[in-house]
């Protein structure tokens, strides 16, 4: 009876674990998409406040590649593109089989003005990305299938 207790509490915690992880990822996309400034700021902030990982830093990385945007002045804009962009792809350095990554630089790339010039691994990314996409989790499928409905670069049929 002690032991089947202990499992079910140990299945509880996992499973409750696994939970707000997809919680917690879902919430990052929601304001990722969102492009209100004060939501991004609070993602950050609450992003610094967490215990440096790398999915952490990947994600303060596109945070603040999409807070750039609101920066008013160039110099403000490029500075604060380039630290995301550095936290970003760094991750994607130590994890290049790492597929949110991927996908994460991706969204960026095709969002971000030419002029940034952050645009070289598109297609890279893409294939990857469309490679892979049956060996992701669920829940990061359903992101990334939603972003190839309005997606000029991933399209829902590359994902079949």
């Amino acid at each position: 009876m002690t032991r089947t207790w202990i499992i079910l509490f140990f299945c509880l915690v996992f499973w409750s674990g696994f939970a707000v992880l997809q919680l917690d990822r879902q919430a990052f996309y929601k304001t990722l998409s969102s492009g209100d400034e004060a939501s991004i700021d609070k993602a950050i902030a609450g992003l610094e406040k967490q215990k440096l990982t790398s999915r952490v830093s990947a994600y303060k990385g596109a945070l603040m590649m999409k807070k750039a945007g609101f920066i008013k002045g160039a110099k403000g804009k490029v500075k604060t593109f380039k630290e995301g962009a550095a936290l970003l792809e760094n991750e994607i350095k130590g994890s290049p089989d790492n597929m949110e990554y991927r996908f994460l630089r991706l969204t960026v790339q095709e969002n971000a003005p030419k002029i940034l010039k952050y645009n070289k691994q598109l297609d890279e990314d893409k294939q990857a990305i469309v490679s892979n996409f049956d060996k992701l989790e669920s829940d990061l499928k359903a992101v990334i299938s939603d972003y190839a409905k309005h997606s000029k670069v991933l399209q829902a049929t590359d994902l079949k």
